[in-house]
């Protein structure tokens, strides 16, 4: 239920005022006296009083209600919900993505880079309740994203990668080295990496069986991907002609990725076009989450107008009794 609290409570020593006020009227009661004086009430004693007798106060005491209306109106009211637990459900996940030369062969749409991308951001929107992070190697490795709940920031990094950011080669256990070390303090109950590659690891000097047993010892699970047609896949090549398309050999190691996904309790998967790619990322999806306790407050709303508007009520039916039932004769 909202409550009300007051942003500048010192605002109420305003209300002070009202006892000079209500002394002033007091001391001017007292000191009234009839225009008409005459020698004995008696007469008068068995004469019934009228209403307007016993609501002769009505209007200072009206005027004393406009002005503390008016002061806790100016103490800046607010409603807010207050504090409340709630469990959500999630799990960090740190994305390791291959940016070498080889990723640009076209034997996905546009290029195997663009489509892991693309395919990516959209996994990415869909977790709502996680922490997410962005690891890119080739010959070496960077963050380019920690764990961030913003997945805005993280989608716009994840659109600014272009293959050549890096010196060109295949890192794959430097790659998950560098995952690892964004996920190992991190206390959610779940931690997830997902690699993803089109080749064989040829630089770096971590292993990636050696980071796989990292991995495994800090109690993360890594989803491997292999991304690449069976066989040849085309890929562009300059030359004296322009760039031209060449059928490459599709090399994947395969044997290493599926030790790493057995090692750390995950599952490899081999992505050949777009949609099997888009299917492994709905698979991911439906990894079991873990239930992190989290508080929510709601935003503060003004609620001056609680106060506002009565004391406007309060002041126009002061004035129209004034000016009409307890008008003074000239």
């Amino acid at each position: 239920m909202n409550s009300i609290t007051f942003a500048r409570p010192d605002y109420f020593y305003l209300l002070l005022i009202l006892l000079p006020l209500i002394g002033w009227y007091i001391l001017k009661q007292k000191k009234s006296s009839a225009s008409l004086r005459i020698s004995s009430v008696t007469p008068f004693k068995d004469a019934s009083k009228t209403w307007k007798h016993y609501l002769r106060h009505a209007l200072f005491i009206m005027q004393l209600g406009v002005l503390s209306l008016l002061i806790a109106a100016l103490a800046k009211p607010q409603s807010s919900s207050s504090w409340r637990n709630q469990t959500i459900e999630g799990i960090d996940i740190v994305i390791a993505l291959d940016i070498s030369g080889s990723m640009l062969a076209r034997d996905f749409q546009p290029n195997r880079l663009e489509a892991a991308k693309n395919v990516a951001t959209e996994f990415i929107a869909g977790r709502e309740y996680d922490r997410m992070g962005l690891v890119i190697f080739s010959a070496e490795s960077f963050t380019q994203c920690p764990l961030t709940t913003d997945r805005a920031v993280l989608m716009n990094l994840f659109h600014d990668i272009e293959s050549g950011m890096i010196e060109d080669g295949t890192a794959i256990g430097l790659g998950l080295a560098n995952a690892v070390s964004r996920l190992k303090d991190s206390e959610a109950k779940s931690k997830v990496i997902i690699l993803l590659t089109d080749g064989e690891n040829n630089r770096g000097e971590i292993a990636p069986i050696t980071a796989a047993e990292i991995a495994k010892t800090f109690g993360i699970r890594v989803y491997t991907i292999g991304i690449g047609t069976i066989g040849t896949a085309p890929f562009p090549v300059q030359t004296p002609f322009g760039i031209q398309m060449r059928d490459i050999e599709v090399k994947i190691d395969e044997k290493t990725l599926q030790a790493i996904a057995t090692i750390t309790d995950g599952k490899y998967f081999r992505a050949t076009n777009n949609l099997k790619l888009a299917e492994i990322y709905k698979e991911i999806d439906r990894l079991e989450k873990s239930k992190i306790d989290s508080k929510e407050l709601n935003s503060k709303t003004e609620e001056y107008k609680r106060y506002a508007f009565p004391a406007l009520i309060l002041a126009l039916l002061a004035l129209f009794l004034q000016l009409t039932y307890f008008r003074k004769l000239p």
